[in-house]
C-alpha cells in the first residue's frame, strides 16, 4: 500500500488498545495491541475505505500531507 494520508496513533486508556486515525478519510480508523498493529490495521482500513468509495462512486480525498493543528 502506497497511503500519503497523514495516520494519528495513540494510547487509548479506555480501550486499553493504541488508536490510529486518518483525520482526512471520514470514520477512518483502527486499533491494535500495539502501535505497529494499530498502524498495519489502520493500512487495512484505508484500503477498503478507498475501494468503498470507488464503488459508491464517492470523491477520495487528495491527501494533504501534515495538517496543521492550533
Amino acid at each position: 500500500m502506497n497511503s500519503k494520508y497523514e495516520i494519528i496513533i495513540y494510547w487509548s486508556k479506555d480501550d486499553k488498545a493504541f488508536i490510529a486515525e486518518v483525520p482526512e478519510l471520514a470514520g477512518c480508523m483502527s486499533d491494535g495491541k500495539t502501535y505497529q498493529e494499530a498502524l498495519t490495521n489502520v493500512q487495512g482500513v484505508i484500503e477498503e475505505w478507498i475501494e468503498t468509495a470507488e464503488d459508491l462512486g464517492r470523491e477520495i480525498p487528495v491527501p494533504k500531507g501534515r495538517l496543521k493543528y492550533a
